[in-house]
């Protein structure tokens, strides 16, 4: 879709600190604009078209934000690192065709959770060599297509490899394996996305990371390549990735003394996002140089040849690139109290402020800088109280037909959302110097009765 209004200035109002080298620092795309007429531009395409054009609830992504985040974990990686490294996109964030597509083309890796995840990366065209699948409790479906397709598995847990060697004997090659441990590292971040505390659902505890290792050196199955541990996520700290690479050196040189041939180190990722003006987080480059130096340190201080350092960037890859366009509809004004502007999506196209409190950027598609006058919350359309998507945001007066555009939803909005109230998912179009390209189509109402089965003894009840 190519847009008649041709962009004029970049949307001084909200990027007056554009870092155009970190996507994450800034809270809108890197190609947001004007159009002549004040009008919100992403990727060449004026939002309000595309919410004409494609509906509402509208996910946009902007192909260059995307693309120049990658690249940014890319370069840094080769400027601060001594040795060989590769950034592997967490796609747990936002799963999709075009996205892996996109980040495949880039050069970067994949991590997956899941059947649908794994599949996804791999007829999204990324090379099994490049993909690790991670998971607390994967099963045995995913474990054999995983090792069929020469993908590395995160051994995460013991029934992980009880399974494996279960199905060893049918493979025709030995399965590239990364175990995973807790390093016991806390971070300031929400409870529910703190990974690498000893209490955690994830990895073998350390003081089994002795045992677990002499088990795999009998296992002719296995050839544990790498090690991983993650700490958490929306981490704006530094000191903590400083930390961690102490820990897992120690693992690395115990691995090699057990006869491991490891060659990965993966850190995982974690690196936060600003999604307010008062977020703050580190540039990618800034957040590279400090685990790359620290990794560095850690193996010369222990005498280690260096590893391969992987690590796995997942929202401050995509969040920054997303925009989610919504419809107003209704108003409510409580006198003295608050007044409330409802859209035509909320918890099940963005989860995040209803599971995490989390916070986000909004403003008027057609008015982005227009004078704010009043203090609105803007709630969802789902029959829960708690379906709220922004509190106290300041806007122009607004009303029924109005879009609003909410920045930084490239992450965990997609890939979280669902059908509650039997609500079908929006739509999702990737924006690129003023073409838009539809890369997931609009559930409807009917899709969701795909999978209902109505029993033959029910269907004469009136």
């Amino acid at each position: 879709m190519l847009t008649s209004h041709e962009p004029v200035a970049l949307l001084n109002p909200f990027e007056r600190d554009r870092d155009p080298h970190s996507p994450n620092r800034n809270l809108t795309p890197l190609t947001t604009a004007l159009d002549s007429e004040g009008r919100l531009v992403v990727g060449g395409c004026l939002l309000s078209d595309l919410a004409r054009d494609y509906g509402t609830p509208l996910y946009v992504l902007d192909e260059a934000t995307l693309r120049g985040t990658c690249r940014a974990y890319r370069e840094a990686l080769a400027e601060h690192y001594p040795g060989h490294a590769l950034a592997i996109y967490a796609s747990k964030a936002n799963s999709s065709l075009a996205i892996t597509a996109l980040v495949a083309s880039e050069g970067l890796g994949l991590d997956a959770v899941s059947a649908g995840e794994l599949l996804t990366a791999l007829q999204g065209g990324m090379p099994a060599e490049r993909i690790v699948l991670h998971g607390n409790n994967k099963s045995r479906e995913e474990l054999a297509l995983a090792a069929e397709q020469g993908v590395t598995v995160v051994a995460d847990n013991w029934r992980d490899l009880e399974l494996l060697a279960a199905l060893a004997p049918d493979l025709q090659r030995p399965v590239q394996l990364m175990l995973r441990f807790t390093p016991g590292i806390e971070c300031h971040t929400h409870e529910y996305i703190r990974t690498g505390h000893l209490d955690s659902k994830f990895g073998f505890d350390p003081d089994q990371l002795a045992a677990v290792l002499k088990h795999l050196a009998t296992c002719s199955w296995a050839q544990l390549t790498g090690l991983h541990a993650h700490i958490g996520s929306q981490i704006f700290e530094l000191q903590p990735h400083r930390d961690l690479a102490g820990v897992m050196a120690d693992a690395l040189a115990l691995a090699r003394s057990l006869g491991h041939p490891v060659v990965d180190l993966n850190v995982g990722g974690g690196l936060g996002i600003r999604y307010t003006t008062s977020d703050d987080p580190p540039s990618i480059s800034e957040w590279v140089r400090t685990v790359a130096e620290a990794v560095a340190a850690a193996c010369q201080e222990r005498g280690l040849e260096l590893p391969r350092l992987l690590c796995e960037p997942g929202r401050s890859l995509v969040a920054s690139g997303g925009v989610t366009l919504y419809e107003v509809g209704s108003r409510k004004d409580i006198p003295g109290i608050r007044t409330y502007l409802s859209v035509d999506g909320g918890m099940s196209d963005n989860p995040r402020p209803i599971t995490y409190q989390s916070q986000y950027t909004a403003v008027l598609a057609d008015r982005p800088t227009a004078e704010a006058t009043e203090t609105v919350t803007v709630a969802g359309k789902h029959c829960e109280s708690g379906d709220v998507l922004l509190k106290d945001l300041a806007l122009p007066p607004a009303g029924s037909g109005d879009v609003l555009a909410v920045f930084a939803t490239g992450a965990y909005n997609a890939s979280m959302s669902s059908n509650y109230n039997r609500i079908p998912r929006p739509a999702a179009v990737l924006v690129h110097d003023g073409v838009a390209d539809l890369v997931q189509r609009r559930e409807q109402p009917e899709d969701l009765l795909r999978y209902d089965v109505l029993p033959t003894r029910l269907r004469s009840v009136k």
